[in-house]
Formats: C-alpha cells, structure tokens, sequence
C-alpha cells in the first residue's frame, strides 16, 4: 500500500495488481500467490485470511484508494474464483466498476468466465506469438465475448496492431514500458493504456504528448 500511495503521489491515474483468493473467499493483493518460507510454501488459495500476513493488502484497501483518488485500476485475476468475489466488491462502489479492468492471461479462462462477466471490464492479457490464428482473430473473439481489451507487452505493438483493436472497438494495453522512448512511442501508436514501474517517467511522458 505504501508503493501505491507513492505512485498516486506522483501522478499515476491507475495501478496495477494481482489479485489472488484466500480459502475463505477474500481477495488479497500478492505477486507470487504463495506464503511461507523457502521451505513451507503454500498457495495463498490454501489459507485463511487469518493466516496471510498483515503485510499482504486485501483487495478493499486498493479499492478504497482507487475510489477516493478516481484512479483506474488494473487486477491481474490469478484464480478464476476472483471474478465473483472482485464484482461484489466493486458492486458497492458504484463507478469505480467503469475503472476497473480485470486481466486473464489464459485465454481458455476467459472464454469460460467471459459470458457471466460481461457487466465487468475484462482484459485479455497475451503475447502475439501466443495467437495462432491471428491478432485480427483474437480481436473479433474479443469482440463477440465482450472482453474490453487486449493488454500486450510494449514490444507486440505498432501502429498498425492498434489501428486494428479500435477498428473492432477495443482498448489497447502495452505492459512492461520502462524507457522514455518506448513511453513515447506507444502513446504516439495511439495506446489506451501503459504500465511501467518508472510513475515518474510515464507520467512525464503523457504530459508531454498531451502538449504536443
């Protein structure tokens, strides 16, 4: 919570995390999905809320931050359960719903889930590699699911690839944009959104394409 806040201090409009699910159904906030040392690991969907330390945020703490700054949010879902448990928190907070974008990475999963989440922002998250029939394919499978967007690391996109998201109605996402020139030239592409762990340089870089 303190990187988020920090984030927010210097001018990010949205954050990013994982969201995995506790045995008892909470959503807690964790890169790795795991707790314990070297030696006694365990999923996190293994354990009660009680037992995940205090350092691990539940997901109500980033959403309160999202709602009180109007921040948009990115949830990498990592357990196909989080989709339930994420609408019904968002359900009590009103728009934030509209800002909130949750990611698969499996595209199996996300056609599975995609019918009973179509109320929800979802993100496919995939390399280009990984389409076999195309990104053009995969554009219109997104389309007729109702998934929102397709998030792609920086270096699958061009001009073109991003021409062709809009020309079906959905958002383009670019992870893993860490320099100023790869900033740039993503937000010149016409990107709808970036990640990059360097706020300052992201939001430096917005600002000035804003002003051009």
């Amino acid at each position: 919570m303190p990187a988020f806040r920090l984030a927010v201090k210097l001018g990010a409009t949205g954050l990013e995390s994982d969201v995995w699910v506790t045995r008892d159904g909470v959503a807690v906030l964790d890169h790795d999905g795991v707790l314990g040392g070297r030696f006694r690991r365990r999923p996190i969907a293994q354990a009660s809320i009680e037992e995940v330390p205090a350092s691990i945020p539940r997901l109500a703490e980033l959403l309160d931050l999202a709602d009180s700054h109007q921040l948009a949010l990115s949830l990498d879902v990592k357990d196909p359960a989080g989709f339930s448990v994420i609408r019904d928190q968002l359900a009590a907070r009103g728009v934030l719903a509209a800002r909130t974008y949750l990611c698969c990475e499996n595209f199996e999963v996300l056609r599975e889930v995609a019918p009973s989440y179509r109320d929800l922002q979802l993100v496919d998250s995939s390399r280009l590699a990984k389409m076999k029939d195309g990104p053009e394919r995969r554009l219109a499978q997104l389309a007729e699911l109702g998934v929102r967007s397709l998030n792609m690391h920086q270096s699958d996109w061009n001009g073109g690839l991003v021409t062709l998201a809009h020309r079906f109605e959905r958002l383009a996402f670019a992870w893993d944009a860490q320099f100023d020139h790869t900033l740039t030239e993503l937000l010149r592409m016409g990107v709808d959104a970036v990640y990059s762990d360097w706020v300052d340089r992201m939001v430096d870089a917005a600002r000035a394409e804003a002003l051009a």
